[in-house]
């Protein structure tokens, strides 16, 4: 589409969505899936390019290396075909091999096509990833029209490298993660939301519900995600007799996600790194107080004190401690919830559309190196 001649707004705009979707219900893939839907119900016609596509045959997907090439060859042919019938890339982007695998191919096969390409970086990583690789990082960029970030911490991150970033901030939907409207239960519920990986570092959020425990007997913990530590934190919650208070309740999609938010009186991220997690968006719109680690991009979302409760990374007492606070203080967890609540109302669709809107249009008008 000429951009003298398109419609203003979103309508008529064809989008090449480039991303992941659920399953697995990552962050990433939920905000893909999300803009999507977005986008689509605003009037654009939204092609979604996906890169965890099933593996076909389903039998490849068992072949250790060789089954990236049964995902990746049919991925650069999609990938192919999506630029000559799109006006616009839009390109979800992580880290590592994520990078170099998926983002990158689709920047440099959208620019042979010549169609402009939004690169929005999400990786929490994204600081060790450009000490390595900012040069490889740099040579496909300067094939992108515009890149943007949903964080002034990743905009920080890739400026030294020579990166201009915009911020375009997560979407939360206020219409599915509602606030609960009370205070903390009898028998409080605690809620972690994030995959078993080592990054995410579940072992210190279950050692502080440990402690804890000892001022609230009757809490529980919920896990609400899935990951390769399943078995090793399985093992620990059975071999410190945790078994009746923890529960695994394994990879929740989007209505169940709320459904545990709203039942849920604290939401715990004990993440090592970070950047914008929509975990703590999800729990300030359904009005559940947060408290995480001060790592990576959190410090630049949430106010220590206020929206909710900074403590340091890999510190099970620490965490432990603001969550008795919270939970000892009915006047404090309603100001916290009502706090998070208001910040949510920041990162809604009518807030960020026109953001959204602005980088798609200055993409349209530029023509890359």
């Amino acid at each position: 589409m000429n951009p003298a001649s398109r419609p203003e707004g979103f309508a008529g705009l064809r989008v090449a969505l480039v991303g992941p979707l659920p399953p697995p219900s990552g962050g990433m893939a939920n905000q893909t899936r999300q803009l999507g839907e977005l986008l689509t119900a605003a009037g654009a016609a939204v092609r979604i390019v996906q890169v965890n596509a099933p593996y076909r045959p389903a039998w490849a997907g068992r072949l250790p290396v060789l089954r990236s090439g049964f995902r990746l060859l049919p991925y650069l042919w999609h990938l192919w075909r999506a630029a000559g019938q799109s006006d616009l890339f839009h390109v979800m982007a992580n880290s590592g091999w994520s990078w170099h695998l998926f983002a990158a191919p689709a920047i440099w096969i959208a620019h042979l096509r010549g169609t402009p390409v939004v690169v929005n970086y999400r990786g929490g990583e994204a600081g060790e990833f450009l000490q390595r690789s900012a040069g490889i990082v740099r040579a496909s960029m300067r094939r992108a029209a515009l890149l943007v970030v949903p964080s002034g911490f990743l905009r920080a991150v890739f400026l030294p490298h020579g990166m201009q970033a915009e911020i375009v901030p997560n979407i939360v939907d206020l219409a599915r993660f509602q606030p609960r409207g009370d205070g903390p239960g009898q028998a409080p519920v605690l809620l972690v939301a994030r995959n078993l990986e080592p990054l995410y570092d579940n072992l210190t959020a279950l050692r502080a519900f440990q402690i804890v425990l000892r001022q609230f007997p009757s809490a529980r913990l919920v896990i609400a995600g899935t990951g390769p530590q399943e078995a090793e934190l399985r093992a620990f919650v059975q071999a410190q007799q945790l078994g009746g208070s923890v529960h695994f309740a394994g990879r929740l999609e989007r209505d169940a996600m709320a459904a545990q938010y709203h039942a849920s009186d604290l939401a715990l991220n004990p993440s090592l790194a970070d950047n914008m997690p929509n975990s703590v968006l999800e729990a300030w719109a359904s009005g559940v107080p947060v408290v995480t680690t001060n790592v990576g991009g959190v410090p630049y979302l949430a106010k220590d004190g206020v929206t909710a409760s900074l403590v340091p990374p890999a510190d099970p007492t620490a965490m432990a401690e603001a969550c008795i606070a919270l939970l000892s203080d009915e006047s404090l967890w309603k100001a916290r919830a009502q706090a998070g609540l208001q910040e949510a109302r920041r990162y809604t669709w009518s807030s960020v559309r026109p953001v959204l809107w602005g980088v798609y249009d200055r993409a349209l008008q530029r023509t890359p190196a």
